[in-house]
């Protein structure tokens, strides 16, 4: 808010975020709202829908952290009193964006760590639900997954390692620039879910993830049965004969990769306590998030249940 002051009153003509997805996003913001006649807070409160704005200030970015896909997209996160909003804008999609890996280096590991989870999360999140004959859509989803496996502890324990970084950033991008959500279902509930928790507790975004997906898939494997026998054989490349084995396992390997990067998939690991998870839900309630999924049948019990399973 005190930069949309500064915007205004210097008549600051150009932005460029140097950073990761919280810079891109706040500056994404920023742009918005120095440029939105009515009060900014209004531009938190449009949900998915497209912010009420006519135009934007330009904006560029320099990618530090691959992880949201902000780069190459028209969305922001931002976090704001006691709670985290998306914001939506065709407007703010940037000018351009530079990805050099070496801007990565020095990242600290769990930060690598998190960016991994994060553009994984991303993509199952537009993968996992059901089948719409998104065919070429599910290829990349599952190029990009694969890609994600294979780099993954390269890009950890080799922090020089131009190739695997170069890789994360493009995996990065590709994830969440509309390109695999073309004429598909989408889901987000762990990121719902996920972002009450950063919320209330100051857990890092792509810990959540890590911590939530898993549960989520095992308290909805039924609903999105289809794919995950998909998502078990072409990814991970399970040969099981049995599905429900196949999909078990496939959640399995899924929870051995994120712990392989150093993330906790328990949610007691991260000092939350069993009576904590009714505030969860209220905050959940509290911000209208009562009817998630991809089919729009995930009740605040359901959700209890995710955060149970989690623990």
């Amino acid at each position: 808010m005190k930069a949309v002051e500064t915007v205004k009153k210097e008549k600051i003509d150009f932005l460029l975020a140097v950073g990761g997805g919280s810079v891109m996003d706040g500056t994404k913001f920023i742009s918005m709202a120095s440029k939105y006649e009515g009060n900014p807070e209004e531009l938190l409160k449009q949900g998915f829908k497209s912010a009420p704005v006519k135009e934007a200030l330009p904006l560029g970015v320099v990618v530090t952290l691959p992880a949201t896909g902000s780069e190459m997209n028209s969305g922001a996160v931002i976090s704001y009193g006691d709670g985290k909003y998306p914001v939506f804008s065709p407007f703010v999609f940037p000018k351009f964006s530079f990805l050099d890996p070496t801007l990565t280096f020095l990242l600290p590991g769990h930060q690598v760590a998190n960016g991994i989870v994060d553009t994984f999360i991303h993509v199952v999140e537009q993968y996992v639900t059901f089948p719409a004959e998104g065919r070429l859509q599910d290829r990349i989803s599952e190029g990009i997954l694969q890609t994600l496996i294979e780099i993954g502890e390269t890009t950890i324990n080799e922090p020089e390692n131009y190739d695997a970084r170069a890789s994360l950033m493009w995996c990065a991008a590709m994830g969440l620039n509309g390109l695999v959500a073309a004429g598909v279902p989408q889901d987000w509930t762990t990121h719902m879910i996920g972002h009450e928790l950063t919320a209330m507790f100051g857990i890092d975004h792509g810990k959540t993830l890590a911590v939530i997906q898993p549960g989520v898939w095992k308290i909805r494997k039924d609903k999105k049965r289809e794919k995950f026998i998909q998502y078990a054989e072409r990814v991970w490349k399970i040969k099981e004969k049995n599905d429900d084995k196949k999909i078990n396992s496939a959640i399995e390997k899924t929870e051995e990769f994120f712990e392989k990067l150093g993330l906790s998939t328990r949610l007691s690991n991260y000092g939350v306590k069993k009576e904590d998870l009714e505030n969860i839900i209220k905050g959940l309630e509290k911000r209208g998030l009562t009817a998630l999924s991809e089919t729009g049948d995930l009740d605040l019990e359901t959700s209890m249940k995710i955060l149970e399973i989690s623990f």
